[in-house]
């Protein structure tokens, strides 16, 4: 008969202080924030969102150099219209780090190991897209602090009145992030591959914002300027640019928006249905990547 041989090989329980559930929540919130700026990750993994987040900078500092020379009020950029005149880097943005934050588990088929310690499939998808909409708040909301504080620095006329305006244009800020990172997000788990990934993304954003603006043009040329308002909500930034308008006071930058404090009330609410059904699809998504 064989026989047996137990080897102890060090193992041991661990007695120590453990941290739960917020801890871990935390902890995933801050690797995937830092993941969307390429830190601690390889020197080609910072390249691209440094030199967007550059880019991002350059006509906030331009603005406020003109002006510091010219004087001249109106070479200032708007806060609520940063968004949208850079609507194309934001996009791409999002586009290259939306996949690193929602489908680099899913090609290496991992998610279920996050399932193993003690946070929830909620709690995954809120880290996730709460990481996402950080840092595209900060892209946004950086240049417009810039712009701020270089019009105070340079004294700009009616400086009493920019503190609204810059608090108003943050709250813009917090809703371009949180429904492009909620959009984002979604397009993004659904095609693992990165550069399939990429290339939806940006997809999503170019269909949609070609599509309305064809419609725009067809209605105007109609003469019908309250149909083109609406149509305007069905593409990103225009939404979230009609709520900067019609509820926060800021001048449209958009072609339309759509009419009245109504508008501003459905913009809002489709707002809000786009990040809670893009939390509801995540939620299925990784829960079930999480069983298989």
């Amino acid at each position: 008969m064989s026989t047996s041989t137990i080897h102890d090989i060090g193992y041991r329980h661990y007695d120590g202080r453990r941290n739960g559930r917020a801890y871990v929540l935390r902890s995933l919130y801050v690797h995937s924030l830092r993941a969307a700026f390429g830190l601690g990750r390889p020197a080609r993994a910072k390249v691209m969102p440094f030199i967007l987040a550059a880019i991002m900078m350059l006509p906030a500092a331009g603005s406020v150099a003109v002006f510091a020379v010219t004087k001249e009020e109106d070479v200032l950029m708007r806060y609520s219209s940063y968004a949208p005149t850079l609507q194309v880097i934001i996009a791409i943005f999002l586009a290259t780090q939306a996949p690193v934050l929602a489908s680099r588990e899913l090609r290496f088929h991992v998610v279920p190991l996050y399932f193993s310690r003690p946070v929830g499939h909620l709690d995954f998808v809120l880290a996730k897209i709460a990481a996402m909409t950080s840092a595209l708040f900060a892209l946004i909301a950086v240049p417009v602090t810039v712009l701020y504080v270089g019009g105070l620095v340079t004294k700009v006329p009616h400086s009493a009145d920019q503190l609204g305006r810059y608090l108003a244009a943050l709250v813009g800020c917090a809703l371009f992030a949180l429904v492009l990172a909620a959009i984002g997000m979604v397009v993004a788990a659904f095609t693992p591959r990165r550069g399939f990934g990429v290339a939806a993304v940006i997809a999503v954003f170019m269909l949609s914002s070609t599509l309305v603006l064809v419609v725009q043009g067809i209605a105007e040329s109609e003469t019908n300027f309250t149909l083109s308002g609406w149509a305007g909500l069905f593409a990103p930034f225009n939404l979230v640019d009609t709520v900067q308008v019609r509820l926060l006071n800021a001048e449209k930058s958009s072609v339309q928006v759509a009419p009245g404090l109504k508008g501003g009330v459905v913009a809002l609410a489709m707002c809000a249905a786009i990040v809670f059904g893009s939390v509801a699809v995540l939620y299925r998504r990784f829960r079930k990547a999480g069983l298989s």
